[in-house]
């Protein structure tokens, strides 16, 4: 493709390293482009309290939709630009079909406010975070329940993502999105019809682009939307083989800088 007009990339497993850092050469590629008036969008599963930590690696970074789509986050302003929630009828109608397949799962929920500062994540008692520093707010199950949520989480550590995907997804249909970005027993629900591509089609029409005009990178299930919309998507050489067979190009992994391989040949 000729030169991209926006750069989107998933974070972790992508543009991060194994460390968790930006490399030098992936912020030198990243300068150069914004510099020549290129658009570089942030595109995770991460909410958006968990998106200054990447912010701050970078030379520029104006917008990340957050939450697998659910929310555009304008890091500059610290300000939610919009959010896809789920209704507290439908988490609850969900959370009864997760139980009864998976009586051993435990629930968490995403909530979102006007900017990345605050508490709103909350998880039931017995919900082990998939992360060391996984946040710790916990409520019973009622409370869990009884407001909009961009994003719900169900851990079963006991089983992969992938078997609990496969036992899911038959019960649960289109009622919402369901996918993961975390291979040990971690699944993510999103509303109906919401995923990284629709978060990432909405910032590129604002900037007045369409899906031919964008780079995508990514990693695991939950980018595969988002690469198959994009003009060119680039899955990573550590990448969840569902991406692998479905990426317009397979990269070297992010331990060896394969974003900035690819955009190396344009900036």
């Amino acid at each position: 493709m000729q030169a991209p007009r926006l750069v989107a990339t998933d974070v972790d497993g992508t543009l991060l390293n194994p460390d968790d850092e930006v490399t030098p050469r992936a912020a030198a590629v990243i300068d150069r482009l914004t510099a020549e008036g290129v658009a570089f969008v942030l595109v995770t599963g991460r909410p958006p309290r968990w998106i200054p930590p990447v912010v701050a690696q970078l030379p520029m970074t104006r917008f990340a939709v957050c939450a697998n789509g659910g929310v555009l986050y304008d890091a500059a302003r610290d300000r939610v630009v919009w959010s896809r929630t789920i209704d507290p009828a439908t988490l609850a109608e969900l959370a009864a079909v997760i139980t009864e397949t998976l009586p051993s799962s435990r629930l968490a929920v995403e909530g979102v406010g006007e900017g990345a500062s605050g508490d709103h994540f909350a998880a039931e008692p017995e919900y082990i975070h998939a992360w060391t520093d996984g946040d710790n707010h916990t409520v019973p199950r009622a409370r869990l329940l009884d407001r909009p949520a961009v994003k719900m989480l169900i851990r079963s550590p006991e089983l992969s993502s992938d078997a609990m995907v496969a036992v899911l997804a038959p019960v649960i249909g289109d009622a919402a999105d369901l996918t993961y970005s975390h291979p040990r027993g971690l699944v993510e629900i999103s509303p109906a019809g919401v995923t990284k591509a629709t978060g990432l089609a909405e910032v590129a029409d604002r900037l007045g682009l369409a899906a031919a005009d964008v780079v995508a990178f990514g990693d695991m299930p939950n980018d595969l939307a988002m690469l198959r919309w994009a003009g060119h998507g680039v899955a990573m050489g550590n990448a969840h083989p569902v991406l692998l067979d479905a990426a317009d190009e397979v990269t070297a992994s992010n331990a060896d800088d394969g974003l900035a391989l690819v955009l190396e040949r344009w900036f």
